[in-house]
């Protein structure tokens, strides 16, 4: 199983997103994300944009055995739409693979039923279907424009009606592939199509869409073809490495998981900061020298390329 990583240059520079502290940390976080897995899983895949290779690859000195710059399709994107980034990764991947945030620091590796299940997500999570960034905003905007959603979709949200379940995306992949780019092609179709930016543009704040168009859609789409009796895709079904988001924001639990992810505003945490600097400086000293002389320049962008 390959270890997949992603990075949008074009957010990240318009800091859209839940930002670290500083660039520096941004930067340790890459660093042990990357050292932590790479000892469970050799085989590392990088999925970027030219900008992106220059900073982490060809500046910061990672080394991943294979760099894609997949994500320069992406220069006239929205950055509000950030897992778009993700999302393009997904869709190219053709082989069983784990796709990692870069917040995601693996201790131990992923339990073999994980590694062996058609797909497998972080945790499942429940949200109530009235809070703003919920699947029927997205509903009444395309409704309002006279766009139809997948089958998938509608589906789904007609087997609940006071909550939709969406599965965190901190870690995802599986060995059904062909599921999972069907399922990431569709949800890139659906925020990129020209037919949907009438409809796009009446949002001015899209942050929260993010994981209703990559979390929510997984899960509708994994309901959607575990009970279809026709699917082409028999046998699908999800693994979680936690059975909630409660259970997975429990320390304890993590530990005894092996498995931390800095989830929202723990980046900004001046006491998971310094734990970030005290662990990198241990494990690799000379990166993270690297880092903090790449850090100095917080904001600015001699690394991008036009």
């Amino acid at each position: 199983m390959r270890a997949v990583w992603s990075f949008w240059s074009k957010p990240f520079l318009a800091a859209k997103g839940r930002i670290w502290k500083t660039q520096f940390h941004h930067l340790l976080s890459w660093g042990l994300s990357l050292r932590l897995a790479r000892k469970h899983y050799p085989e590392t895949v990088l999925v970027t944009d030219r900008a992106g290779k220059s900073l982490l690859v060809d500046h910061l000195g990672l080394t991943f055995a294979h760099v894609s710059t997949e994500l320069d399709r992406l220069r006239h994107a929205d950055p509000s739409f950030w897992a778009l980034g993700k999302l393009v990764a997904y869709s190219i991947q053709d082989q069983p693979f784990l796709h990692l945030d870069t917040d995601v620091f693996l201790w131990t590796r992923l339990p073999s039923s994980m590694e062996q299940a058609p797909v497998f997500a972080q945790c499942p999570e429940q949200h109530s279907i009235d809070q703003h960034y919920s699947p029927r905003t997205i509903e009444c905007l395309f409704d309002r424009h006279q766009l139809s959603l997948p089958a998938e979709w509608e589906w789904s949200r007609s087997r609940w009606e006071r909550h939709f379940r969406e599965e965190n995306c901190g870690i995802l992949g599986g060995v059904n592939t062909a599921f999972l780019r069907d399922y990431a092609t569709t949800a890139l179709s659906l925020i990129m199509s020209p037919n949907h930016a009438c409809a796009w543009a009446q949002i001015h704040e899209k942050d929260g869409f993010n994981q209703i168009l990559e979390q929510f859609w997984l899960s509708a789409c994994l309901d959607y073809h575990r009970f279809m009796p026709d699917s082409e895709y028999p046998g699908l079904y999800v693994r979680h490495l936690f059975p909630s988001l409660d259970v997975a924001l429990r320390p304890g639990q993590a530990e005894r998981t092996g498995f931390t992810h800095l989830l929202g505003d723990a980046k900004q945490s001046a006491f998971v900061t310094k734990r970030l600097e005290d662990r990198m400086l241990h494990e690799d000293p000379d990166l993270y020298r690297q880092c903090a002389r790449l850090g100095q320049n917080d904001h600015s962008h001699a690394w991008s390329l036009s």
